[in-house]
């Protein structure tokens, strides 16, 4: 069993920063895929970015290409999401996933942390 526990979202102006930080534990965190998604009101939810340790590369939604990166400490159990240039529409529920496969990871991991509001104003 895998448990991921996020850190606080909050509000902030558009144009601004925030970083997300997700800690996972029960399992060997390194061998494990990890992902952020989020979720809109009204939308459904969709990826935004996966981290692929084997080889240290990222996949990112266009959406977000060039203003999140996605990052992962593994003495630390933690993946971070940086998000900057920050825009109303990036104005989500976040989540961070898990998943031992790559290709189910960015489409249906198995594990999901609890959420975590980001609110941005314009």
């Amino acid at each position: 069993q895998v448990q991921l526990v996020e850190s606080r979202g909050g509000l902030v102006q558009a144009g601004g920063s925030l970083r997300l930080s997700c800690v996972a534990s029960g399992r060997t965190f390194s061998s494990y895929f990890m992902g952020w998604f989020r979720q809109a009101p009204g939308k459904e939810r969709e990826f935004v970015a996966a981290f692929d340790w084997r080889v240290g590369s990222t996949v990112y939604a266009d959406s977000v290409k060039g203003r999140f990166t996605i990052s992962r400490d593994n003495a630390k159990n933690t993946e971070y999401l940086q998000m900057n240039s920050l825009k109303p529409e990036d104005t989500a529920v976040y989540y961070c996933a898990t998943d031992p496969s790559w290709r189910r990871v960015a489409l249906n991991p198995a594990y999901w942390g609890q959420g975590t509001q980001v609110t941005v104003s314009s």
